[in-house]
């Protein structure tokens, strides 16, 4: 794909201030905004500068949001990305304003990718029930409990119900996860 080949698209990031995996906000930002396409980073609950961790326990990067979720006009985006990290992903799927945000993608159409415990926050919205997906290896009880089907590789991009679902299990699946977003971006309502 050529550098500008995403510059009509927009991706939506959602994010807590705190235990956010620092490859899993950091890299995807960075290669979509390089492939042009426009990147904002919301965080709940208040837009506050996001303190990523390496590894669920070494400080990261801190990194300045765009603006805080409840800001965030959720219909102006074509694609919704959830990174993890444990407390990250833990904390995202008790603030409401983010799971009504997954949700409000989902009733449209457009396609949400996650990765690692990112899925926690779609299994928060009771929208993983028929679809095909990977995580973190930790979730897959939470997965098939909420009536997914858990499988273990790199990415899995599933369209069934009429909307595409992106995951990957861990920072390792990066190249195969921004893949996989890429396409579904392009084919995105």
């Amino acid at each position: 794909m050529a550098d500008n080949d995403l510059k009509s698209r927009s991706v939506l990031v959602i994010v807590t201030d705190y235990g956010v995996e620092q490859d899993e906000l950091v890299v995807p930002v960075e290669h979509l905004r390089a492939k042009g396409a426009r990147v904002d980073v919301a965080s709940v609950p208040n837009g506050s500068p996001v303190r990523t961790l390496v590894g669920d326990k070494d400080p990261g990067k801190t990194v300045e949001p765009t603006l805080a979720l409840k800001d965030a006009d959720t219909s102006a985006y074509d694609l919704l990305l959830v990174p993890g990290g444990t407390l990250n992903a833990d904390d995202l799927r008790q603030e409401e304003a983010a799971v009504r945000t997954v949700q409000s993608f989902v009733s449209s159409g457009r396609p949400v990718a996650a990765i690692c415990h990112g899925p926690w926050a779609l299994v928060e919205a009771d929208l993983v029930r028929g679809k095909t997906l990977t995580s973190y290896a930790s979730l897959r009880t939470d997965i098939r409990n909420a009536g997914g089907h858990w499988v273990d590789r790199s990415v899995i991009s599933d369209t069934a119900g009429g909307w595409t679902l992106v995951t990957s299990r861990n920072p390792g699946d990066l190249d195969d996860f921004l893949r996989e977003v890429e396409a579904a971006l392009v084919t995105s309502p």
